[in-house]
């Protein structure tokens, strides 16, 4: 495994570039695009049973804040009210040592977008720390496969930082025309910079590798894919474009069925309502026809039931000495 060494010179939380928005904020002083500052934040710390089956038991970490604005997002709290929590560099490699020991078979960064350079130096410390408990060939105190899940809105030269370190990317591929992305997350460039970071994730980890009896991932690309009300089209797009981009059968495609109207919509009326069964099927078919292996959900599962409480939980701070934003 080929550890990168971190080029805070290119990538400084001074002069924040660290995601395609590249706004140059000094983070130390004020927040970022992203909305949060340079200082480690956090939201909560789980054994998440809610990820995509190869994935699970997975030892979830929330972040806060985030690099898109989602009208849509579940996850609002965190990614656009970027509600968090402080925690120190020391810490956040001791929840992910403790979510270990807890019996996840993955640790799940989700929204780490904001958050290159302090997962980089965690992760490089305990990959190349022996644990005394564990054969020098375990590789370092933290022995399952990391995840990085995202938004797929990623700059490379951040990515390449992570070369190494990271053994499943599990980004979301939303859209494919810029119309949709713009009005719905503010970035009309999305296809474009996503495409190019799924092209530097797959250079890094290669084609799915699975656990022969246990089916877990070990290494690989898992795409997620959220159907939007109205925008089957572009989904069906999107799958062409998987077939075409990649090997057959090397990816993973997680199809998610699960959109769910919250808040006020009243400049969005078209996505007032859920995904049709129609719309979802035609996606289906798509990634059926261009070879896309995966994941496919029940309509049933269109509910914020099954979103976290971010308060907090599993970080082990003091909560009530902590700002929320």
């Amino acid at each position: 495994m080929t550890l990168k060494t971190m080029d805070e010179s290119l990538l400084s939380l001074e002069n924040c570039k660290l995601c395609p928005r590249k706004c140059g904020v000094d983070r130390t002083i004020r927040s970022g695009y992203c909305g949060v500052p340079a200082d480690l934040r956090l939201a909560k710390a789980m054994i998440h049973e809610g990820e995509e089956p190869c994935l699970l038991p997975a030892g979830a970490v929330f972040f806060s804040g985030c690099n898109l604005r989602c009208v849509f997002c579940q996850n609002y709290e965190i990614s656009l009210e970027r509600k968090g929590f402080p925690v120190s560099g020391e810490r956040f490699a001791e929840i992910l040592l403790e979510l270990q020991e807890a019996g996840a078979s993955t640790i799940d960064l989700v929204t780490p977008t904001p958050w290159v350079i302090q997962i980089a130096n965690v992760l490089r410390k305990l990959r190349q720390e022996e644990d005394p408990a564990e054969d020098a060939s375990a590789g370092g105190k933290l022995r399952i496969p990391v995840v990085y899940n995202c938004g797929g809105y990623e700059s490379v030269e951040a990515l390449q930082m992570l070369d190494g370190l990271v053994d499943i990317y599990m980004p979301d591929l939303k859209y494919f025309d810029p119309f949709i992305s713009r009005r719905y997350s503010g970035a009309s460039d999305y296809f474009d910079v996503c495409s190019a970071a799924l092209t530097e994730m797959y250079r890094q980890v290669g084609p799915v590798k699975l656990d022969e009896e246990t089916g877990r991932m070990k290494k690989g690309l898992l795409i997620r894919h959220l159907v939007l009300p109205g925008c089957y089209q572009d989904s069906v797009r999107l799958m062409q474009y998987l077939g075409e981009a990649f090997p057959s059968g090397s990816i993973r495609i997680s199809l998610l069925a699960q959109y769910t109207p919250y808040g006020d919509l009243t400049d969005f009326p078209e996505l007032r309502r859920r995904v049709t069964t129609y719309e979802y099927e035609k996606v289906v078919e798509a990634a059926d026809k261009a070879g896309l292996p995966g994941y496919r959900q029940f309509r049933s599962s269109a509910t914020m039931d099954l979103r976290p409480s971010f308060d907090g939980s599993g970080l082990g701070v003091n909560l009530d000495s902590c700002e929320i934003d």
